[in-house]
């Protein structure tokens, strides 16, 4: 009864299994860090245009004169 064949390739097999994970989840980490890029470079554009936007409602406020009435009037 010798069971070093049998253990040998059960060895084998999680080693190959251990590789496979090994290799996804460099995939995923790497996955992972350009989906923070991408998180960041949103999130700066979202400030950009609340500040435009903030610009504008600002510029709008500033001037209360009255409006004119419509030219056919």
């Amino acid at each position: 009864m010798n069971k070093a064949p049998e253990i040998h390739q059960r060895l084998d097999e999680l080693e190959t299994h251990i590789t496979h994970q090994d290799s996804i989840i460099d995939d995923l980490n790497e996955m992972s860090l350009q989906q923070w890029a991408e998180i960041k470079k949103l999130t700066e554009k979202i400030e950009f245009l609340q500040n435009k936007i903030q610009v504008a409602e600002d510029a709008m406020d500033g001037d209360d004169s009255p409006e004119p009435p419509p030219p056919h009037y």
